[in-house]
């Protein structure tokens, strides 16, 4: 399952009433280290199946980035359960991506 596009208008609906946690990356197509991370994230959604992984464009969707205080990107914040329950800034290791991810599945 690859990463899939998230907007203001369904992040309700595809994060915070997803039944399994949920990995948001916020990104921007500008964002050098944003797009150095996101290979890692589709490794991690076609390797994890327990969780599911979402990018956010900051630009193109400022709402939900604003509302959970996101200040620089990329930055990673992990949902469960309607509520935000891990947070990770910047380019980070898939090795360490994954290690959080596990802590909460």
């Amino acid at each position: 399952m690859a990463t899939q596009p998230v907007s203001d208008n369904n992040f309700e609906s595809e994060v915070l009433k997803s039944d399994k946690p949920v990995l948001v990356d916020f990104w921007a197509e500008w964002c050098g280290p944003c797009r150095a991370l996101g290979p890692k994230l589709e490794e991690l959604s076609e390797e994890m199946s327990g969780v599911k992984i979402v990018k956010v464009n900051v630009d193109e969707s400022p709402e939900a980035p604003a509302k959970y205080g996101v200040r620089g990107i990329p930055t990673m914040i992990l949902f469960k359960g309607g509520e935000q329950v891990d947070q990770v800034v910047g380019n980070q290791p898939v090795e360490n991506i994954k290690a959080i991810l596990e802590k909460h599945m």
